[in-house]
């Protein structure tokens, strides 16, 4: 009976904690609201370049010299990997290709 009555007022002790804790986790306690900060206007967004003057012009290369220059960059790249490939060293691996177009 002594043990019984042990463990039930160690139940009864060990649910009041942990309702003391919830009451104390859940509590609504208001606090005096601080007085709002005036915002500072912030510029609007806008795109990096967008306000430069040679953003809006067009460009005086052809579209066609563009995508042949890119073509013989690329077709240069490939030949440089091929050689690496056939025959690999680090001299091969960091030397420059013919390409004008840096990548």
């Amino acid at each position: 009976m002594i043990m019984f009555l042990m463990a039930l007022s160690l139940g009864m002790f060990g649910l009041a904690v942990t309702t003391m804790a919830f009451g104390a986790a859940t509590r609504n306690e208001r606090k005096p609201v601080a007085p709002l900060q005036p915002r500072l206007d912030l510029a609007p967004e806008r795109f990096f370049a967008e306000g430069h003057p040679s953003f809006h012009r067009q460009p005086n290369v052809p579209l066609e010299v563009l995508l042949l220059q890119i073509e013989r960059h690329v077709r240069l790249e490939q030949a440089a990997a091929e050689s690496f490939i056939s025959l690999p060293s680090p001299e091969v691996l960091n030397c420059r290709t013919q390409s004008p177009l840096i990548h």
